[in-house]
């Protein structure tokens, strides 16, 4: 059962996300509000399909530490797809770093353009950081929220943290606050996985990191507090269903050897 919900969906969640670009594609000709408004449409629907389909639910935590005002980057775990599109169904605005790869998907391409995202080319190093930087300084002016995953890729539930420089590099450059973001979704949404696991998905909202900090300060400050809250949800969440144990790294690692 479990493989069949999870082969419907991933056929129901392409298909809704092919329809919803088309259907929705003159928002392109309005302005990047407009398209936003669409990914929103794009992660709502997501998140009620994976809901009804595999019965895998979401719970928001700390809401309240998200700024009412101001620009600020916004620092995520990463562990799949899921939280791409079910974080901006919470928060006013976004503006995503991302892989330039990802533009040359036909009609999902014009979205991120159009939508004022930064993709950037990571062979390029510093240069890309420093493009970044520029682009982000914009954004965080007009009191948009740039989304930043630390780790750079997607990184299994309970894999050994492996932050990069360039969250440091940005937030010590564009002086905002950063809201940390934990999440335990690798769980029930794996990478490089078509399966799909019933339960419920929790993302906390961490308190913000006021702005001031070097960048070798502020580092290990973002992660231990990713990490520690992170952590805290893969234990929560394998309590409640020790099956959910087969998904951390640990496991595989012991499998492996």
């Amino acid at each position: 059962m479990l493989i069949l919900r999870s082969l419907a969906f991933n056929i129901l969640f392409y298909v809704v996300l092919v329809a919803i670009m088309t259907v929705l594609l003159p928002t392109i000709m309005f302005g990047p509000d407009k398209v936003k408004a669409a990914a929103r449409v794009w992660g709502r629907a997501s998140l009620w399909l994976l809901r009804v389909v595999c019965g895998t639910r979401v719970e928001f935590r700390g809401l309240h530490n998200i700024p009412e005002d101001g620009g600020f980057i916004v620092a995520s775990k990463h562990h799949s797809v899921w939280e791409v599109f079910a974080l901006i169904t919470v928060f006013k605005d976004f503006t995503y770093v991302l892989k330039r790869e990802l533009t040359y998907i036909p009609l999902f391409g014009w979205y991120i353009a159009r939508g004022r995202q930064i993709p950037i080319d990571r062979s390029k190093g510093r240069a890309a950081l420093a493009q970044v930087a520029r682009r982000a300084r914009v954004i965080l002016a007009e009191h948009r929220q740039l989304f930043i995953f630390p780790e750079g890729t997607r990184r299994p539930p309970g894999a050994p943290p492996d932050y990069k420089f360039g969250a440091a590099f940005v937030y010590a450059d564009v002086k905002v606050p950063c809201v940390p973001v934990a999440l335990n979704s690798g769980l029930f949404w794996p990478r490089r996985s078509f399966i799909r696991r019933p339960g419920t998905i929790v993302v906390e909202i961490l308190p913000a990191i006021p702005p001031g900090l070097s960048a070798s300060e502020f580092l290990p400050l973002l992660q231990g507090k990713i990490e520690t809250a992170s952590e805290r949800l893969l234990v929560e969440a394998v309590a409640k269903d020790p099956s959910l144990a087969a998904g951390l790294w640990r496991e595989e690692v012991v499998a492996a050897s």
